[in-house]
């Protein structure tokens, strides 16, 4: 099945930044739940696995060939990099900005909105799940 549009809630989060790391994928498209995923990345730092879980979600969309796909992140950081409103300065966030970017590349249109902690919490429950599960 295709789908014209899917609205995507990501969140990515280390216990001691650096730290055990796991990330946690919601993709909905309107109303129905059309994925869930979460995995344990190991050791990184709450920015990288904000940008790793932005990267899952991109490879499981690509499955499903959404035409246009809404992020949803609260990482503020994160998404006005994404957005290009800040320069990513970090080398180590550099190569997972450009993943990103390159992975956008195959959708018609990706746009990134920051919403409070309290809308992504299930992507939040995915992320503490996955730490749980790999350490």
């Amino acid at each position: 099945m295709t789908y014209n549009k899917l609205q995507i809630f990501t969140d990515g989060g280390a216990r001691g930044n650096p730290g055990p790391a796991g990330i946690g994928v919601v993709i909905w498209s309107g109303n129905e739940l059309v994925g869930r995923h979460k995995k344990y990345i190991g050791k990184a730092t709450n920015n990288q696995a904000e940008y790793k879980a932005v990267i899952l979600a991109l490879e499981e969309a690509k499955k499903l060939e959404p035409v246009e796909l809404e992020f949803f992140l609260d990482s503020e950081l994160v998404v006005k990099q994404l957005n290009r409103e800040y320069k990513v300065k970090d080398k180590n966030l550099a190569p997972l900005f450009v993943q990103v970017w390159n992975a956008s590349m195959g959708f018609k249109k990706v746009t990134f909105i920051h919403v409070p902690r309290e809308k992504n919490k299930d992507a939040d429950k995915l992320v503490n799940e996955a730490i749980d599960l790999g350490t």
